[in-house]
């Protein structure tokens, strides 16, 4: 039953992310926005549900530092796993003039983060700076991003577009939650322990929507979907996830979570660097941010 649940999950992890990607590049056809934007808003929202939902729990069963790690561990993986998996798969071009917007707010999206970090504790009126900026950015994206698509193709109708979309995330949130549970069981049926598990299985586990809706970008060439998912979802995780969850209960933030943080800071500075000035992803810059992963949950298991 446990290896069914797997197949399952993989099954509706993909399907969901071709109909998710699909779904969100027709809805920009039809907004007359770019598929960028889509990503952005639409897709790195959606994708991310997972880890709104985790932080919300932890945070309400008192334990922040699980919240926390959520977050900052994601948009780790978001830029070294999602994006790497992504350029390797067919680099990611760069367009400047969206990016220039994006990037910035990425940046600042992460300075809120830290900066809300160093007193200690996330509180409500925080919280409500947070989710105010982020639903600002979204605003000003629309303003600046509405153009006309530039291909002929003419566009589904928007209602059958947005239903895709939605289905393509309600499949795959399923898909990540019985992949990841049913890696779990047979881990543990394996004589894995639990501290490798949730280092690897559960860490990446939030992050698979994401992963599995970049793959599929990639292969479809709907590059600056992919790459407007790790932005958007990086952007939200950051400012809607924890400001959200310090609306309901103030975030308290552990001690031991600055290293984190500063590693966080660094894969973003280096993913703006990156595209500002080479323009790209190649894929051996894909094959470095899987590398640095790689590292990165080596050292959190204590293995270097």
């Amino acid at each position: 039953m446990t290896y069914l649940l797997l197949v399952l999950g993989l099954f509706l992890l993909f399907i969901g992310g071709d109909w998710l990607v699909s779904g969100s590049v027709a809805v920009a056809r039809r907004l007359k926005v770019s598929p960028l934007l889509i990503g952005l808003i639409l897709v790195g929202f959606g994708t991310s549900t997972p880890e709104l939902v985790t932080s919300l729990l932890a945070t309400y069963k008192g334990v922040a530092g699980i919240s926390v790690g959520n977050v900052v561990g994601s948009n780790i993986a978001n830029i070294l796993l999602v994006l790497g998996v992504a350029a390797l798969l067919n680099p990611v071009q760069v367009k400047g003039k969206s990016f220039k917007r994006d990037a910035t707010f990425l940046a600042l999206s992460t300075l809120i983060l830290v900066g809300a970090s160093s007193f200690g504790m996330i509180g409500r009126l925080l919280g409500i700076v947070m989710v105010a900026s982020l639903i600002f950015y979204i605003l000003y994206s629309y303003k600046t991003e509405k153009e006309i698509p530039n291909d002929k193709e003419k566009p589904a109708p928007l209602i059958n577009s947005l239903i895709r979309t939605i289905i393509g995330i309600l499949f795959t949130l399923v898909g990540a939650k019985l992949l990841v549970d049913s890696s779990v069981t047979l881990a543990r049926a394996w004589g894995i322990s639990e501290a490798v598990i949730g280092l690897t299985i559960v860490a990446i586990g939030t992050s698979l929507p994401e992963l599995a809706t970049s793959i599929i970008s990639a292969i479809k060439k709907h590059n600056d979907v992919a790459f407007g998912n790790v932005i958007g979802s990086n952007i939200y995780n950051s400012l809607f996830i924890l400001g959200m969850t310090a609306l309901f209960m103030p975030v308290q933030i552990p001690t031991g979570m600055w290293l984190d943080m500063g590693i966080m800071t660094a894969v973003t500075v280096l993913m703006i660097a990156i595209a500002f000035g080479y323009k790209k992803y190649s894929r051996v810059t894909g094959a470095c941010f899987l590398i640095l992963y790689a590292i990165y949950i080596a050292y959190l298991g204590g293995l270097i």
